[in-house]
């Protein structure tokens, strides 16, 4: 029974790491691809989470650091490169000097949009390998192994 977690374990230590690699390969062909974007795997991500709050007038620096789990000079930093490349834009919170919100310019909400519908056509063509049964068994399991790193990076 040992051997079988055993076994188990090395199995899934692989193929979440070949996982990880092709889709972070897949990623960075795509941005390759698109030279004129001039952006990194990173500053889409960080243009990612700028636009989750798109509805809210925009995120704050902190907000962004602690979505990302990046330092507040980190994030400072490639907001700042974005904005000189035009995909976001920053003002002051008209209550809080200090507090500056981070929004997508309409560049930068352009690049959001075909970078999630490509997520969106990866997942549909995953989906198609598998039948009811197995991706409720898929999604039970990811949700367990995303608890799981989630709960270890809280613990930081």
């Amino acid at each position: 029974m040992e051997t079988d977690r055993a076994e188990f374990c090395e199995e899934l230590n692989v193929l979440l790491t070949k996982t990880y690699k092709n889709i972070s390969d897949l990623e960075e062909e795509k941005v390759r691809r698109n030279k004129h974007l001039q952006l990194s795997i990173s500053e889409l991500h960080l243009m990612e989470a700028v636009g989750k709050y798109s509805g809210t007038g925009g995120a704050t620096i902190t907000e962004l650091a602690n979505d990302l789990g990046f330092t507040l000079p980190a994030v400072t930093i490639a907001i700042g490169g974005l904005e000189k490349k035009g995909y976001v834009c920053k003002s002051r919170d008209a209550a809080d000097k200090r507090s500056v919100h981070v929004r997508l310019t309409e560049r930068g909400e352009k690049i959001d949009r075909v970078h999630k519908y490509i997520h969106k056509k990866l997942v549909r063509e995953v989906a198609k390998a598998f039948d009811e049964d197995e991706m409720k068994v898929l999604i039970r399991g990811l949700e367990k192994v995303n608890e799981f790193f989630a709960d270890l990076n809280a613990r930081k």
